[in-house]
This record gives structure tokens, sequence and C-alpha cells, in this order.
């Protein structure tokens, strides 16, 4: 898995050892001492050969896109860490255990990138703007595309520093390509950052070409930001409720153009719930389970609708702060995310508990908040003190 909270990964950057060994590395230290800081290189043997076949293989690209070839090639041999390269300024973080993956358990003693990460630094490098701060799934949705490209497109149409994307209804990777039929990547805990060739087979989800200028790419005519369908046979309705009138039927994924999003009808459907809808540029409404990325569209307006209604058994509406704040199954960053909030959102909190102590954002906290829809948030982006006063213990 190849995805991140951002708030999370900032509870690494405690670490004065870490914070000094990302500023070396940015500073250029040599492969092998990087090697060295982070754990034994058990490939460092073939780092040189590894290292001489990156680089730009084609032409086409843009001198910024050249940049980011570069700047990811000079991390060949580095560590891929879950969640690494997600702190405060891009560069290599210790990571952390993914939860899942046996690989991961040891990702807090490696200093590097996951696949995200390593854009995100590569990026920062060619243009010294922050532009792909994110998961992979938000990289995907940048307003920084200058072009997107299909999956039935393969590699034909891509030229050096493109981004690839792997994930079907959720992007969960991705690499970027060198030409020639290759690509670099951080590929999953246990690895080092690689080049290996380009894979468009199973979920590749297709790629993205970011502005060379670093500039948002500009919304469409009607105003609206693109995002693309998954799934067959999607509708949209003429209110956010799946018993209104339908508007169209998506036989397959189509691009679709969202001008603002609420909270309303709660949907279930293909193994998720949600409760946002997209209002489209027809006027339209569209759940946004359909909608590729998080529950929350980032980038994306709220319609000025209102959060559901406390249940009258008594929730307290509490105000969150800060922007790409998670939620999740259970008090714990590691566990599965359940909505996003790309700013402030009113949540309905049920209870609190103390369990997985958090430190993010110059905060440190255990306390979570449990939410009318089941999942957690930490107390740390509600706004109020550390333990709400108004909210009884789970």
């Amino acid at each position: 898995m190849c995805s991140l909270t951002t708030s999370t990964a900032r509870r690494f950057l405690g670490r004065a050892f870490a914070t000094a060994l990302a500023a070396a590395l940015a500073a250029g230290i040599p492969t092998a001492a990087r090697a060295a800081a982070s754990a034994p290189h058990p490939t460092h043997a073939t780092t040189s050969s590894a290292q001489a076949s990156c680089g730009v293989l084609a032409s086409g690209a843009s001198a910024t896109a050249e940049a980011a070839v570069n700047a990811a090639c000079s991390q060949i041999g580095v560590w891929y860490s879950w969640g690494g390269g997600h702190g405060a300024t891009p560069g290599p973080t210790y990571g952390y255990y993914d939860g899942s993956d046996p690989d991961s358990m040891h990702d807090d003693e490696r200093l590097g990138f996951d696949c995200s990460g390593l854009m995100r630094y590569a990026y920062y490098r060619a243009t010294g703007k922050d532009l792909l701060n994110g998961t992979a799934n938000d990289q995907f949705h940048t307003s920084k595309a200058a072009a997107r490209f299909s999956a039935g497109q393969g590699t034909g149409p891509l030229v050096p520093g493109d981004l690839m994307f792997w994930g079907s209804g959720h992007i969960h990777h991705v690499a970027m390509y060198l030409g020639a039929g290759q690509m670099v990547e951080a590929y999953e805990s246990g690895t080092h950052i690689r080049v290996t060739p380009a894979r468009t087979g199973g979920d590749y989800a297709g790629a993205v070409r970011i502005n060379p200028t670093g500039a948002p790419t500009p919304p469409p005519a009607d105003g609206g930001t693109v995002f693309e369908t998954w799934g067959t046979g999607v509708r949209t309705h003429s209110t956010p409720s799946v018993r209104s009138a339908v508007v169209d039927t998506f036989a397959g994924p189509t691009q679709v153009s969202v001008q603002c999003q609420e909270h309303a009808e709660t949907v279930t459907a293909d193994g998720y719930t949600n409760d946002a809808w997209s209002k489209l540029t027809d006027g339209s409404w569209l759940t946004n389970i359909y909608v590729k990325g998080p529950a929350w569209l980032p980038g994306v307006p709220d319609c000025g609708g209102d959060s559901p209604a406390p249940p009258s058994g008594g929730s307290k509406a509490h105000q969150t702060w800060g922007t790409g704040v998670r939620t999740h199954s259970q008090p714990n960053v590691n566990a599965a995310v359940v909505d996003y909030f790309a700013q402030p959102t009113t949540v309905n909190v049920v209870c609190q508990t103390h369990a997985q102590q958090v430190t993010a954002d110059g905060y440190t906290n255990d306390a979570w908040s449990k939410l009318t829809d089941g999942s957690w948030i930490t107390n740390i982006y509600l706004k109020g003190p550390a333990w709400l006063t108004d909210v009884p213990t789970c």
C-alpha cells in the first residue's frame, strides 16, 4: 500500500536525528552514506549500475519534468519506507508500520520514501514548490495536471516525468515514467527505490503530466473541477438522494465537472458507505462513492449544505481545524481511513476515549472522539481542549 495521512507523518518530525539526516540528504550526501545511515544495504554492489540506468531516457519532456526525473533518480538505492517523505518539507523521513505487511514492521527504522513521498520530493526539487503534498490518490487528482492519459493509452503518449498510477476506485501507487518503457518507483516495504519496466496491466489507472510552471491548470470553462467516475451503470440524480429522478447514466468511467459537494443522504454501495454528494455542472448530483478520490473530494468547496443533524440521542457538534484531516475506523492512525476533510468541517461527536497517542502540528494527545458514522478522529484536530468537556467517555 502506498498512501499516507499527511498529519500522521508529522509525528516523525520530532526526531532530531531524522531531521538532521533528512537535511543532509537533501544537501547531497552520497548514496553509500545514505545507506549506511538507515540500514545495511543488501544491494549496494549493484547500486552503480542501477543508477546508470535511471535518467531521462526519451525526448519530449519539459525542463521541469527532466529535473524531476533527475531528482527521483538521485534517490536510487534509498529505502522504501511506508509514510516516508511526508514531513513538513519534502525529503526522506522515517516511516511506520502499515498495520498489515510484516515487511513494514521495520519502516520506523528506515529513512526513505513511500511512492507518493518520492514523487512529492522530485517535483519539489524541480520547481521549488511543494506541488504534490498528499497521497498517491491525491496526486492522481491534482489540480496541477497539464494532461491526463487513460490506462488504455499505455505508455505511447508518455514522456519522462509523467506520473503513472495504479488503483481501481482508489489510487494506491504512483511511479515516474523515464522513457524507453522504464519507470522509477518506491515500490514496497523491504525494497529500495528502483528502476523497473513500466507496468500497464492489472489495475493500472493512467498517467498525469504535471504542469511545468507549477501552476494549477485553469478549471473548465463551466467552473467545475474535473474528476473521473468508476464503475458501470452509475447514475446522477436531480437531488442528492438515490430516490430522486435519474438525470444521466454512465455506462463506464466518465469524466465529470464537479462544482461543489455537500453532506446529504447516506449511501451504501459496492462496499463503501458515504453521505457526501457532488453537484455537477449540469445541476445533477452524484454520490461521491463513484467519484475517484477520497470520500470528501480535495479542492472542491462545500455547497453550503449543513452536516446531518445530531441524533436525538445527543451527539455534540464540534468543528475541525487544519486541512487534509482524516478519520479512521479505529482510534489509531494506522487504521483504515474512513473520511477526509479537505478543510475545516463540522462533525458530530458521540463520545471520546483515551487510545493511541498522536503527535501532530505541535500537539500531543491520546484522546480520540467517536463520530456518529462510527469513525474516529484524534482530538488534536478538534477545536477545544484536549479532552472535550461536553462529550462523555465511550
